[in-house]
């Protein structure tokens, strides 16, 4: 788990989710009392953060209904009594102050003012924080970030032209508050709402920003849309889900999850009639072997994000791990995204599945210098493929996989991505589609090519 990395200790916490490339904020507005702001529904570093800092959560702020995690707000409202503050334009089928342009919350010494800032959605608001008249800071969401702005293609696909120029008056409206004025936004580099190169949970200021952001340097609002629009990669498909269920409001979670014990052979069964096993063992585990048809996961700060984009979320799904990975955060970071079909584990591990006599399968990991450049399958992001690859790599993302390995010829074939976490969850999708001589590269194409003498290509 992410500690959190304090901006300022007396006045706002921000608590990073590494893995999705956010953070959460936690302002001590005075008397032990706080504003959450964008929380997700894993609570479990903004709860610590507050019990450091001997403060109750009053307030639960979401500046959108986000795509990328369930919100905090609604458990934050069953379990601690805060108050939620949300866009009037949401439309959230929950209690909560429905605030609009220039709406303000007294927090008891401090204020909240809504200000209208849409793009990322179509209900976008921005909170201005203020110590009397003075704007201590924004906290942005996912219109203005650090270097960048936020993506406009997830409403719709017809809307994002409309919502690029939404966008662009919102960050103009954004960049006239004093050039002091904290920046602190949701997204950030290695969130696919984000556009940003910058770390997760980098911070700014209006000043800066007006300075050094690329996309205020835009001569114009269509100069603006048209660099804004480049920058978009794909996102999972649970992205098109969450909006709505954010809108109705997630679940309530009476007690802490558990993850319960199943029997090999049952697990067996249960995949007959269409579970799913989910092995979230480290890459040389599952290499060695791994229940045969088992979807590969590594679990790691990421984990959520391509559990999202490979994994259906209407099927039961039965986890496979080693004893020493920690179960809360496979479930945690499983319930942020609305995954709420987790069976159970595999009892035993893979000791037990082999000693029950079930199929497993192995699959090989190669060193940099085995790599043929004429067999490799690069399932990397279209952004890092083009910035160096194997010059006879075939490109196809892991989140695409799925549907084209039925396509690919059969075969020797090397998977790489960045590490290798990613292309064996696509050599584990390949062997289910039949694909029996995959190996995955035991590094990144930088190792391959200083071991085998080549070159990186960039570009397409």
């Amino acid at each position: 788990m992410t500690a959190a990395m304090t901006v300022d200790d007396d006045l706002v916490t921000s608590v990073l989710d590494r893995g999705l490339g956010n953070a959460a904020y936690l302002v001590n507005v005075g008397d032990g009392r706080a504003l959450a702001v964008d929380a997700s529904r894993d609570l479990r570093r903004l709860r610590r953060a507050a019990e450091t800092r001997s403060l109750s959560i009053v307030f639960a702020a979401d500046t959108h209904l986000h795509a990328d995690f369930l919100s905090g707000a609604v458990q934050l409202a069953a379990t601690d009594g805060a108050q939620i503050l949300a866009s009037k334009r949401g439309a959230r089928q929950f209690q909560h102050r429905a605030m609009e342009d220039g709406d303000e919350v007294d927090l008891g010494g401090l204020t909240l003012r809504a200000m209208m800032t849409l793009g990322h959605t179509d209900e976008h608001l921005a909170f201005i924080l203020l110590d009397g008249s003075r704007q201590l800071g924004v906290f942005t969401g996912g219109s203005l970030i650090v270097g960048s702005a936020a993506r406009v293609d997830l409403v719709a696909p017809e809307r994002t032209e409309e919502l690029a120029h939404a966008q662009y008056q919102s960050l103009q409206r954004l960049t006239r508050l004093p050039d002091q004025t904290a920046v602190w936004p949701t997204h950030g580099g290695g969130s696919f709402c984000s556009t940003a190169t910058t770390k997760p949970g980098a911070v700014s200021t209006i000043g800066a920003e007006r300075a050094t952001n690329p996309l205020l340097a835009a001569p114009d609002e269509d100069a603006f849309v048209r660099m804004l629009l480049g920058t978009s990669g794909s996102f999972p498909p649970y992205f098109l889900r969450l909006g709505e269920r954010n809108r109705r409001g997630p679940r309530v979670l009476l007690t802490a999850p558990l993850l319960q014990q199943i029997e090999p052979e049952a697990v067996a069964a249960a995949v007959v009639q269409g579970a799913e096993i989910i092995d979230v063992r480290q890459v040389p585990a599952f290499a060695q072997a791994h229940p045969a048809g088992a979807l590969s996961i590594p679990l790691r700060p990421a984990f959520a994000s391509w559990l999202g984009w490979l994994a259906p979320d209407d099927r039961p799904l039965v986890i496979l791990r080693e004893i020493s990975q920690d179960p809360d955060e496979i479930l945690w970071q499983s319930l942020k995204i609305g995954y709420e079909n987790i069976l159970g584990e595999i009892a035993g591990g893979i000791d037990a599945w082999k000693s029950a006599g079930l199929p497993t399968r192995s699959t090989t990991l190669i060193r940099p210098d085995q790599v043929a450049d004429d067999s490799v399958l690069d399932i990397r992001q279209t952004s890092e493929f083009r910035a160096g690859h194997l010059p006879a790599a075939l490109h196809i993302e892991l989140g695409d996989i799925a549907a084209t390995s039925p396509q690919l010829p059969d075969g020797p074939m090397v998977v790489m991505c960045g590490h290798g976490e990613r292309a064996m969850s696509a050599a584990s999708l390949l062997e289910r589609t039949g694909h029996t001589q995959v190996s995955v590269l035991d590094g990144s194409p930088q190792h391959a090519a200083d071991a085998t003498g080549v070159t990186l290509h960039t570009g397409p």
